[in-house]
């Protein structure tokens, strides 16, 4: 379960950087917050 969410978190991130590499700010962020939330290391909204 730790790989697959340490993966979700990855996407979501490197995601999250592309768009804001894209002008897309505000979902830039959002993805970016998401991701790091999700992480094992961050706070999982699986536990």
């Amino acid at each position: 379960m730790d790989l697959i969410l340490w993966i979700l978190a990855v996407v979501l991130v490197v995601s999250g950087i592309v768009a804001l590499t894209r002008r897309q700010l505000l979902w830039g962020i959002v993805l970016i917050v998401v991701g790091l939330a999700v992480g094992p290391g961050g706070v999982s909204i699986f536990d």
